[in-house]
C-alpha cells in the first residue's frame, strides 16, 4: 500500500457538505446587506410620513370691540320728488318750438314749448269784434229805450212798446257780457300755446319734436321734477310703529329727533341725513303697514325720483355695543355663529344673537365678549377644535400689499 496518497484537484461532494461554517461570509451574504439596509431606510421614511402632523391653517382674526351704536332699524324706501309736473298740451296745434335742453334745470316761468299761435290769435280778434258789436247794439238799445220813456210821458207811445224796448236793452247788455267771456276764453287758449315751467326743477326727455300735432289727448310732452329737498317714503307695520313710539317716548325724545339716513344701491351711505316729517293717517288694509315720509337735502341730485334706497332710522342717544365684521358671521340650522380663537390657539364655535346691521359691521347682542378674537378670513379652512395660526387683519393687509409690489 502506497503511503503517500495521490492529491485530488477537485473536492468531492462529501467534502463540500462537511465544510466548516465559521470564518468569512460568503458572496451571497455580501449582496444581501445593502438590500436590507435600503428596505430599513424606506421603512423609516414611511413611518416619518405617517406621524408628521400637517401645519395649522393660517387665518385672519380681529378682536370684538365695544363702541357707541345708535338704536336703529332698517327699511326699504322709495325716493319721491316733492314736486313733479307732467307738461301737457291744453290746446290742439302743431308744435312750433322747444326752448330747453333735456335734463337742464328750469325755473318757474321759463318758456319750454310753443304751439303755433296764429289760429288762436285770429279767434281772439273775432271775439273782440263780437264784443264791439255787442257794445254798439247795447248803446242803440239804450237810446231807443230813453226815447220811448220820453214819449211815454206825453202818452205818445204805448207802455207795452216801452217794456219791449227795456227788454231789448237788457238783452243787448247780456250780449256784452257774453262777448267778454268769449274774448277771455279765446285769450286763454292763446295763452296755452306758450307752455311755461310751473315749478323749478330738472326737465326730462321731450316726447315730441317740433312739427308734431299735439293736444289734450296727447301724452305728456315732458316732465319736470324738483330735486332739492326730496322725500323718501317707507312702510312700517303697525307693530313696528307702536314699538317705535314707545321707545321714543321712554327716551324722552320726539319724532322730530329721529334721524333718517339712506344707503345707495352700491352700499355707500348717502352723506345727507334727513328727518321724518309725516306719518300717514291711514293703514294699508292688505299689508297692515303705515307709510312714513322723511325729507332729505339733495343739493347735488344724487337721489332721483322713483329710486329705491335702504333707509336706516336712528333714534335716541348712542349706546355701547359689541361690534364685529359681517364677514365673520356664519349660519346653520341652529342659527348664527362665529369661530373664535381661544387661549390654546384653537378654533371654537360661539352662538351669537345679532343686532343692527352697520354696513360692513354688525352688532352682537349676546354670545360674545369684548376682545374675543373672531375669525374673518380663512373660515373655510378651519374646523371647530382645530389649531390655527391667527394673524391680525392689519398685518395680513400689509403682507398682501407688500406681495403685490
Amino acid at each position: 500500500m502506497n503511503p503517500f496518497p495521490r492529491a485530488r484537484s477537485h473536492p468531492s461532494p462529501a467534502d463540500v457538505r462537511q465544510a466548516p461554517r465559521t470564518g468569512a461570509p460568503g458572496f451571497s451574504h455580501v449582496l444581501l446587506i445593502p438590500v436590507l439596509l435600503g428596505l430599513a431606510a424606506c421603512g423609516d421614511q414611511q413611518q416619518a410620513g405617517v406621524t408628521a402632523a400637517p401645519p395649522a391653517p393660517a387665518v385672519v382674526a380681529v378682536p370684538a370691540v365695544t363702541r357707541p351704536v345708535e338704536d336703529q332699524a332698517q327699511f326699504v324706501g322709495r325716493v319721491v320728488a316733492v314736486d313733479k309736473v307732467e307738461l301737457r298740451a291744453r290746446v290742439q296745434g302743431f308744435l312750433k318750438e322747444r326752448t330747453f335742453t333735456e335734463g337742464q334745470q328750469v325755473q318757474v316761468g321759463d318758456k319750454l314749448f310753443q304751439i303755433e299761435p296764429e289760429q288762436f290769435e285770429s279767434v281772439v280778434q273775432q271775439r273782440q269784434a263780437d264784443l264791439a258789436k255787442a257794445v254798439a247794439e247795447a248803446e242803440n238799445a239804450d237810446s231807443q229805450l230813453a226815447s220811448g220813456q220820453e214819449l211815454l210821458k206825453n202818452k205818445n207811445i204805448a207802455r207795452l212798446k216801452v217794456d219791449e224796448l227795456k227788454a231789448a236793452a237788457a238783452v243787448a247788455h247780456a250780449s256784452i257780457a257774453q262777448a267778454k267771456a268769449a274774448v277771455a276764453a279765446a285769450e286763454l287758449n292763446l295763452g296755452y300755446t306758450t307752455m311755461l315751467a310751473p315749478i323749478a326743477g330738472r326737465i326730462g326727455l321731450s316726447q315730441y319734436t317740433v312739427g308734431n300735432l299735439v293736444g289734450p289727448s296727447s301724452n305728456p310732452l315732458a316732465t319736470i321734477v324738483s330735486h332739492d329737498p326730496i322725500y323718501v317714503q317707507f312702510p312700517l307695520t303697525q307693530r313696528q310703529l307702536l314699538e317705535a313710539r314707545r321707545d321714543i317716548k321712554a327716551k324722552g325724545a320726539d319724532v322730530k329727533d329721529v334721524v333718517v339716513r339712506a344707503s345707495l344701491s352700491d352700499g355707500s351711505l348717502y352723506d345727507q341725513p334727513g328727518r321724518i316729517n309725516f306719518v300717514d293717517v291711514t293703514t294699508d288694509a292688505g299689508t297692515d303697514t303705515v307709510t312714513l315720509r322723511a325729507e332729505l337735502p339733495n343739493p347735488d341730485g344724487v337721489l332721483v325720483d322713483g329710486q329705491y334706497v335702504r333707509i336706516t332710522v336712528q333714534a335716541g342717544e348712542p349706546q355701547a355695543a359689541i361690534v364685529i365684521p359681517q364677514s365673520a358671521l356664519q349660519v346653520d340650522q341652529q342659527g348664527v355663529f362665529v369661530l373664535v380663537v381661544d387661549a390654546e390657539q384653537k378654533a371654537r364655535v360661539r352662538r351669537v344673537q345679532m343686532g343692527a346691521n352697520l354696513g360692513a359691521d354688525a352688532v352682537v347682542n349676546s354670545g360674545l365678549e369684548e376682545g374675543a378674537l373672531v375669525i374673518t378670513d380663512g373660515i373655510q379652512k378651519v374646523r371647530p377644535g382645530q389649531s390655527v395660526t391667527a394673524t391680525p387683519a392689519q398685518t395680513a393687509e400689509t403682507v398682501q400689499g407688500s406681495g403685490g409690489k
